[in-house]
């Protein structure tokens, strides 16, 4: 069998090697969670111009510097400057009425606070002829001012490749006027359904039949993770319908990778072992429990990866193998948290496997849900996280420390 370490491998130089990478210029409204395909260099500065930190009077320094602490000068008022608004220069012996924001106009290299003024209030429009204001000495230059470029120079870097689009970081694209950023388009994955025993939600089972969990557990997972699903089903009674159609499904859909549930064991009826086999698609074993059966491989250069047909397998093989790829190879999803947990109560695995059992995880501790069965789905809806025992461990103790794949 093969360790699950080394198939995680695997299946992450199968995407680094076929899998193409698209990038699509999209506007900042629709960018968010995307990853940046390129480096982003400032357009222009942040802040454009130099700027009021706080509601006060724009002043020259010099002015102030010959008179000592404790004392104050008085000068003219000037035309007050408001937010959005060209700045006119200041005229010697003047101060400027200047908002929080408000372009600071030629001539003045400091602001002073409206509390530290005489009056402590500005001036009505109609009193501004001949109103002067007392302003303290001692004032250093560049004080509540926000200088140009100060926080991004423009030319500069602003957000480097691969990085992930977040508010804040859209913000920053904003602020710059960047109204559209490349992104790496979603990995489309064409998600498929084979086997007459499944049926879809909601329709009447007849006997031997059951209702097909894993397209919504696998289409939930990967929309989740930032890929685009196509979902198809191909019903084919020989291996030859089978290859014959998926060859149909991959012409006319654009796909970037195929994922497929089930028909993969060394049974006499698994159609999709027997169909692609031959394609040299590998099928193998995988020393993981659940999801030891495990398909890796090209359809026609499109990356293949069949998961074992147990809901909860399927899942597992998704979360151990597929996730931490995608997560690599194009900065979607982010990883897993992992954190090391006590065990709840003792348990046993098999010595030679990987085993991954469905936990509560709660204040540093987690309790195990359901048993290792690969058909527990509902032991898996009442579980937060994913703990992992590794191989070579045939018991643990309770208290135990092992490590847990929070899914919350």
């Amino acid at each position: 069998m093969r360790p699950a370490a080394e198939h995680r491998e695997a299946v992450r130089a199968l995407l680094s090697t076929n899998l193409q990478q698209r990038v699509q210029l999209r506007p900042l409204a629709e960018a968010a969670g995307r990853i940046l395909a390129q480096e982003m260099a400032a357009p222009r500065s942040l802040p454009p111009f130099a700027n009021s930190q706080m509601d006060g009077y724009a002043v020259n320094t010099a002015e102030l510097a010959a008179v000592p602490e404790g004392n104050t000068v008085e000068l003219k008022v000037a035309a007050p400057i408001p937010a959005g608004a060209a700045a006119p220069e200041l005229q010697p012996g003047t101060a400027a009425p200047i908002m929080t924001g408000a372009m600071l106009p030629a001539g003045a290299d400091a602001v002073v606070p409206i509390e530290r003024a005489e009056p402590d209030t500005f001036f009505a429009p109609q009193d501004l002829a001949g109103a002067r204001v007392a302003l303290p000495g001692g004032i250093p230059q560049g004080q509540f001012v926000r200088a140009a470029g100060s926080d991004i120079s423009a030319g500069t870097r602003a957000l480097a490749k691969g990085t992930r689009l977040g508010p804040a970081q859209l913000g920053l694209l904003a602020a710059l006027g960047v109204a559209a950023v490349p992104v790496l388009a979603p990995v489309r994955v064409a998600l498929l359904s084979t086997g007459d025993e499944v049926v879809e939600p909601g329709q009447d089972l007849a006997p031997g039949q059951i209702h097909d969990a894993n397209t919504t557990l696998l289409a939930a997972s990967l929309r989740e993770a930032g890929a685009e699903v196509v979902r198809s089903r191909i019903l084919a009674d020989s291996p030859e319908d089978f290859l014959a159609a998926l060859r149909r499904e991959l012409r006319q859909e654009r796909t970037d990778l195929v994922v497929t549930s089930g028909g993969i064991s060394k049974g006499a009826y698994e159609v999709v072992r027997l169909a692609l086999a031959a394609e040299g698609v590998s099928f193998l074993s995988v020393a993981m429990q659940p999801g030891g059966p495990q398909g890796i491989g090209t359809v026609d250069g499109v990356p293949f990866l069949g998961f074992p047909g147990n809901p909860v397998s399927a899942l597992v093989s998704f979360e151990v193998f597929l996730r931490p790829a995608l997560s690599a190879l194009t900065g979607l999803p982010l990883p897993r948290p992992a954190v090391t947990a006590v065990l709840d109560a003792g348990t046993d695995s098999p010595e030679g496997k990987l085993q991954v059992r469905r936990g509560l995880f709660r204040d540093g501790r987690v309790s195990l849900v359901g048993g290792p069965g690969s058909h527990l789905i509902h032991a898996l809806a009442e579980s937060n996280a994913l703990v992992l025992i590794p191989e070579g461990t045939g018991h643990l103790e309770a208290g135990a420390e092992v490590t847990v794949w929070l899914l919350e």
